[in-house]
C-alpha cells in the first residue's frame, strides 16, 4: 500500500512558568498551556505540534533550533506571556538586545547585549498580523498589533527565530513570528480564560495559513 504523505507541520511554542506569575501563587505560564491545548490538531491542512522552550537566554534559542531543525515547519508562532495586557497581541517587530530587568530561570540576567553579534538590528515579523487581527477580531476575541516584544526572553526568542528563517537552509520558506498573551483570570487583571486564548491562538493559525499577502489595516500606536 501506497505510503501517506504527511501533513505539513505548524510549530507552535510556549514558555515554562518564570518570575511573572501575577498573583498566583502556583507556577503557571498560559503561553503553554495554551499551546499544549492546540498540540495534533489539525488546521488548514496543517498539523500542530506543540512543544515547550526553557525561559532562559540561550537554552531557549538552542532547543528553538533543534526543533526547526526535526520538524522543519511551514508556519512557527512562539508565543510568550505578558502581564498587563488585556489582548492578544500579534508582535510586530523583534530587536537584537537583551536588557533583562529580572533573571531568567537559570538566574541569567544580561544586559545591553545582543541577541545575535553582528546581527541586524531588527526583523519584522513575516506572519499576515493585520489579518490575523482582523480575523480575531471579526471573532469577538480581544487582539492588537504589539509594537515592542519587550527585551526579556520572548524578545530574545522572537529575534532568534526570525534570524533563524533569513540565514538558514531549508528554512527560506518558511514564515514565523510572536504572539503575546495575557494572565489568566487567577493570575490578575488584566486577563483572559484559558479557553479564549486557545481559541485566539487556532484563529490566528488559520488567519495565517490562508494568508499569503498581509491586508492592509490601521492597527498603529500613538506612543
Amino acid at each position: 500500500m501506497p505510503t501517506a504523505t504527511p501533513l505539513p507541520r505548524v510549530l507552535l511554542t510556549g514558555f515554562d512558568p518564570f518570575g511573572d506569575t501575577g498573583h498566583s501563587s502556583l507556577p503557571l505560564n498560559p503561553s503553554w498551556m495554551a499551546v499544549k491545548a492546540l498540540r495534533s490538531k489539525r488546521i488548514g491542512g496543517h498539523l500542530v505540534v506543540a512543544a515547550q522552550l526553557p525561559t532562559v537566554f540561550q537554552d531557549s534559542i538552542a532547543q528553538l533550533v533543534r526543533l526547526l531543525a526535526l520538524h522543519k515547519p511551514a508556519l512557527v508562532i512562539c508565543v510568550g506571556q505578558a502581564g498587563g495586557r488585556g489582548a492578544i497581541s500579534l508582535e510586530r517587530v523583534a530587536i537584537n538586545v537583551n536588557d533583562a530587568r529580572i533573571p531568567d530561570n537559570l538566574g541569567g540576567q544580561p544586559v545591553d547585549t545582543p541577541v545575535v553579534a553582528d546581527g541586524p538590528a531588527a526583523y519584522f515579523s513575516s506572519l499576515p498580523i493585520k489579518a490575523m487581527l482582523q480575523a480575531l477580531q471579526e471573532a469577538g476575541v480581544a487582539a492588537e498589533v504589539s509594537q515592542t516584544a519587550g527585551t526579556f526572553v520572548c524578545n530574545h526568542v522572537f529575534y532568534a527565530l526570525m534570524h533563524a528563517l533569513a540565514t538558514r537552509r531549508g528554512l527560506k520558506r518558511t514564515r514565523g513570528g510572536f504572539v503575546h498573551v495575557p494572565y489568566l483570570p487567577e493570575q490578575g487583571a488584566p486577563s483572559l480564560p484559558l479557553e479564549e486564548i486557545v481559541r485566539g491562538l487556532r484563529l490566528a493559525v488559520a488567519a495565517a495559513l490562508a494568508t499569503k499577502h498581509d491586508i492592509t489595516k490601521g492597527a498603529g500606536a500613538v506612543s
